[in-house]
C-alpha cells in the first residue's frame, strides 16, 4: 500500500506543472507551503510534543533575513536560505534553552513562544533596523538569478522542494534514535528521563530544528511577495495554521501534515468564496481547531490507522 500512496503522492505533487492557469498554480503553491510549515512545526510539536503557540518567530526571521541581505547589505537573496537556516536554528536553540532549563512544559512552554512571538513583533514594529510599522519593500529584479519568478510554477517547485527536505526530516525521525527520543519525551517526560533522556539537549535540539526549518519558508514568502512587515512576519495567524495543518492530519506523523494542509485549504477557499468577511479566517481555524481537538484527536491519520486495524 505505501508504494501505490508514494506514487499517487508524486502525481499530485506534479500536476500543478501541468496547469496553465496562474490563480491555480498559485492555489497549489499556497498548499503546499502550509504542508510544510505545518511539517516544520510537526517535527517538534508532532513528534516531540512542544506545543508551540508562537512558530511564526521563526518564519518571521527568516523572512526579514532575506529582506535586509538585500535592501541593506545588496547580497544575492539565495544566501538568504543558509542565513535564515541557521538564524532560525539559533533562535530555537536559545529559545529552548531558557524555556526548558527553566522546566517549562506542555500549556506554560505553548505561552512562553506566544509571548517570544509578541515580543519579536513588537521589537520589529519598534527598530529602524526593520523599517518599524512601514515595512520592507524588497526590489523587484525578476529572474532565477535574484530568485523571483514570473511563473508561480517555478515559485511552487521551490517550495516543493523545501516540502520534500521537511517530509525526508520527519521520515528520518520516524527511523532515527533522536526521534525516538523525543516520542519518549512527548509520552512521558519523568520516564524518559529515567532511562538516561536528556531532556533540556533533546528538546532544544528538536526545536532547533524546527526553528532553522521554518526560517527557509520565511524566506520564501519575502521572495516571493516581495514585502515584509511586522504582522505579516510575526502574526498569530501564521502560528495557529501551522499547527492547525499538522493536527488535522495528524501530529507525529510523516503524512499528516500534507494531508492537513490539503483539507484545511479546501475548507478554508471554499469558505472565503461564500463568506468574504475580514477576519473570517481566524475565526473558521479556531472552530477547526476546537472540532478537532473533541472529535479526530489523532487527526485523519488516526482515523486511518483505527480503520486498518
Amino acid at each position: 500500500m505505501k508504494p501505490v500512496l508514494i506514487a499517487a503522492a508524486v502525481l499530485l505533487a506534479l500536476g500543478p506543472f501541468a496547469l496553465t492557469s496562474q490563480s491555480l498554480v498559485n492555489i497549489a503553491m499556497l498548499t503546499v507551503v502550509s504542508a510544510f510549515l505545518g511539517q516544520c512545526w510537526n517535527i517538534a510539536g508532532g513528534f516531540g510534543g512542544l506545543t508551540s503557540f508562537g512558530h511564526t518567530i521563526f518564519f518571521g526571521t527568516g523572512a526579514y533575513a532575506a529582506a535586509i541581505m538585500q535592501t541593506r547589505w545588496g547580497l544575492n537573496p539565495w544566501l538568504a536560505l543558509p542565513a535564515a537556516l541557521v538564524l532560525g536554528a539559533v533562535v530555537g536553540a536559545a529559545i529552548g534553552a531558557a524555556s526548558f532549563r527553566a522546566g517549562l512544559r506542555g500549556s506554560y512552554f505553548a505561552l512562553v513562544t506566544l509571548a517570544f512571538a509578541e515580543v519579536f513583533r513588537v521589537l520589529s514594529n519598534s527598530l529602524d533596523f526593520t523599517r518599524g510599522g512601514l515595512g520592507i519593500n524588497i526590489p523587484l529584479g525578476m529572474g532565477a538569478a535574484n530568485f523571483q519568478f514570473a511563473d508561480r510554477r517555478a515559485t511552487y517547485a521551490v517550495a516543493l522542494v523545501l516540502l520534500v527536505l521537511a517530509t525526508s526530516a520527519a521520515a528520518w525521525l520516524k527511523r532515527a534514535r533522536f526521534g525516538a527520543q523525543l516520542v519518549a519525551l512527548r509520552e512521558n517526560e519523568d520516564a524518559a528521563a529515567a532511562l538516561g533522556i536528556d531532556l533540556v539537549r533533546t528538546k532544544t535540539a528538536a526545536l532547533a530544528l524546527s526553528g532553522g526549518l521554518t526560517a527557509l519558508g520565511g524566506v520564501l514568502y519575502a521572495q516571493t511577495y516581495l514585502y515584509v512587515d511586522p504582522s505579516i512576519s510575526f502574526g498569530v495567524e501564521r502560528s495557529v495554521e501551522m499547527l492547525l495543518v499538522a493536527m488535522i492530519g495528524g501530529a507525529g506523523s510523516v503524512w499528516g501534515p500534507i494531508l492537513g494542509a490539503i483539507v484545511l485549504h479546501i475548507i478554508a477557499d471554499v469558505s472565503r468564496a461564500w463568506i468574504a468577511t475580514p477576519g473570517f479566517a481566524p475565526m473558521l481555524y479556531g472552530v477547526v481547531l476546537l472540532v478537532i481537538i473533541g472529535v479526530l484527536p489523532r487527526g485523519i491519520i488516526g482515523v486511518w490507522e483505527r480503520w486498518r486495524a
